[in-house]
């Protein structure tokens, strides 16, 4: 794994940025000097120098991840040659210690920092199928390679673990994970969750407990983003009630997406709902979920509760039982795949 390298001398930084890597988990490799850091400057995840350090890279090649730090700010010079070298910031600690720890706690993560997707799902009624959609969505991801975390907002929902099979896992659920807000790194909630790999693809679950307290605002917020910087696809299964946790999710969504049954019940129940999101600046698109017990069309169910339909959803055969038996459905030809593959496509051209 590409680690972030430091070249920094002055005792006094040393141990600021030892004790910011310390606190994000960042494995900071040290080289003791120039010579040592030639061989690794195209190679590091990101680059830590002091102003010593930046004089004597002089005519090094330009590149990304380079950041300054130093006990004050920068004389003329060492500005000069920061910017040859394509320094992103100079960072003057202590007073910057959190914008280090986000340097190299971004770093550390890999991948395409801040390239990641937040999709948020909610059902008009209860029984609506939203979990259902997430953890679909979440397969898909999976199956098409990529890397995906499922956040379980709904404290009132059984656990999403328990609908992708994966309760009896070991791993964090919401009631003992400590995250009180900050910076989370996504791969110490990979190494701390229950989940399942395929091929390339990962999907990590993050889901609430069968007892215990349900996630707070400032831990949704932590994970969210700890999933976006790291380039997962992010896919929260949020509740109904205008929870602090739920509206926490739908404020950082790219799409949020409302399944609503095809009958009267949901459509009057989906309006309630579609006016707080509009209240909070949240734009939903629908789903609409067969069959039509009265025979309400698609075209129907959209003109009542006047939202843009994304596409609909056949019943999946055999799901209740598939579920009861601890198995989601893993076919990539149902009408739940190919629902959730619809989902997936708006999500990243949302």
């Amino acid at each position: 794994m590409r680690r972030p390298v430091a070249l920094v001398t002055d005792a006094g930084l040393v141990e600021e940025v030892l004790h910011a890597a310390a606190v994000v988990g960042c494995e900071l490799e040290r080289v003791v000097d120039v010579t040592a850091l030639r061989g690794r400057w195209q190679g590091a995840a990101a680059l830590v120098l002091d102003f010593e350090a930046v004089v004597a890279c002089a005519g090094f090649p330009r590149r990304p991840g380079v950041h300054v730090v130093g006990a004050g700010p920068p004389g003329a010079e060492v500005w000069r040659r920061a910017l040859a070298l394509g320094a992103e910031q100079v960072l003057e600690l202590p007073a910057d210690q959190e914008r280090l720890r986000a340097v190299l706690a971004d770093a550390s993560e890999g991948g395409p920092v801040g390239q990641g997707r937040v999709l948020a799902i909610l059902g008009a009624r209860g029984g609506a199928g939203a979990s259902v959609l997430a953890v679909a969505v979440g397969q898909a991801v999976l199956a098409a390679g990529g890397h995906g975390l499922l956040v379980d907002c709904d404290p009132w929902g059984g656990g999403l673990d328990l609908m992708l099979g994966a309760e009896r896992q070991e791993g964090l659920r919401w009631p003992t994970l400590r995250v009180t807000g900050g910076r989370v790194p996504a791969s110490a909630l990979r190494s701390a969750l229950p989940g399942r790999s395929g091929g390339r693809g990962s999907l990590t679950v993050l889901s609430c407990g069968r007892t215990g307290p349900g996630p707070e605002p400032d831990a949704v917020v932590a994970v969210v983003e700890a999933g976006r910087r790291a380039g997962d696809t992010v896919v929260c299964d949020v509740p109904r009630q205008p929870t602090p946790a739920a509206c926490a999710a739908l404020d950082r969504a790219d799409l949020a997406v409302l399944v609503v049954p095809a009958d009267v019940k949901a459509c009057m129940a989906a309006r309630t709902l579609i006016d707080q999101a509009t209240e909070r600046g949240v734009r939903l698109q629908a789903v609409v979920r067969g069959p039509a017990p009265g025979g309400l069309t698609t075209a129907q169910v959209v003109a009542a509760i006047n939202l843009p339909l994304l596409t609909t959803m056949r019943p999946e055969p055999g799901l209740a039982r598939s579920l009861d038996n601890g198995h989601f459905p893993d076919s990539n030809r149902g009408p739940l795949s190919k629902a959730a593959r619809k989902v997936l496509a708006a999500l990243h051209t949302a």
